[in-house]
């Protein structure tokens, strides 16, 4: 218990002072998963903030194979992390920017044995998203429990302003563009998030019920990028344009 209190202190600090930290694994070298989602959970408590919803990470095969792991992590999705088209880039250590699908909960999920057609009957809408993520750890040098015990490197979202009901748009077959700048830098499709992004919703509806929590009507979900990040500066502006699904817009000043 101390060394997760210790940890969870590090990146908060870490994220106040806009100070990377050595990796959770180098200073504590027994560190492992379920240590990494109890500094998650201390920290979120720590920010004493409503919970409006969980992203998924490590949902694309190159990523989980980058990571020597087989299954996806997820990370909470705070009030204040929802932003309305700007974000402050002195607020972040390392910004980077995925195009993503969100899904917006209508119904309650159920947790063990929750199905893809659980999660398309729950979801009132889909919606164009970029998730602004960032490490608390320097140089992003992350293993798995480093990731995870930071929230799974989110750091901030914003959603656009189109809502299209799940039975109107094929979410697996949607084409997604990313353009910084106005010059396009990365396709991709939905099915790039574990063939299909509701298989990412349904797997975390699975795991935080081992937690004894469950996805409410209201949730916001981020499934996983459709495309790889892309690291932002001062001055960029990205827009991520889904074919029959609008778009979303994040400027950094």
């Amino acid at each position: 218990m101390e060394k997760r209190a210790a940890a969870a202190q590090l990146l908060r600090t870490a994220e106040r002072e806009r100070v990377p930290i050595t990796p959770l694994v180098e200073l504590y070298p027994d560190i492992d998963v379920v240590d990494a989602y109890e500094i998650q959970l201390l920290n979120v408590r720590h920010r004493n903030r409503d919970v409006i919803g969980h992203k998924v990470g490590l949902s694309s095969p190159a990523m989980q194979q980058m990571m020597g792991v087989d299954e996806p992590d997820y990370g909470h999705l705070l009030d204040d992390m929802q932003l309305h088209g700007t974000a402050d880039a002195s607020a972040y250590l390392y910004p980077r920017v995925e195009v993503e699908i969100a899904f917006l909960l209508g119904h309650d999920l159920p947790g063990e044995g929750c199905t893809v057609a659980d999660v398309l009957a729950a979801t009132e809408f889909v919606a164009p998203a970029i998730e602004l993520i960032d490490s608390r750890i320097a140089d992003w040098r992350i293993t798995l429990p480093d990731t995870i015990a930071d929230n799974a490197s989110s750091a901030a979202f914003v959603l656009g302003d189109e809502r299209v009901r799940p039975s109107d748009v094929d979410i697996r077959g949607v084409e997604a563009t990313l353009a910084r700048n106005g010059e396009p830098v990365a396709q991709g499709r939905g099915d790039a998030v574990l063939g299909d992004p509701a298989i990412a919703v349904a797997w975390l509806a699975q795991k935080v019920a081992t937690f004894g929590v469950r996805l409410l009507a209201g949730d916001i979900v981020l499934p996983g990028s459709c495309t790889r990040a892309f690291d932002a500066k001062p001055g960029d502006e990205f827009r991520a344009e889904f074919a029959g699904l609008g778009s979303a817009d994040l400027k950094f000043e």
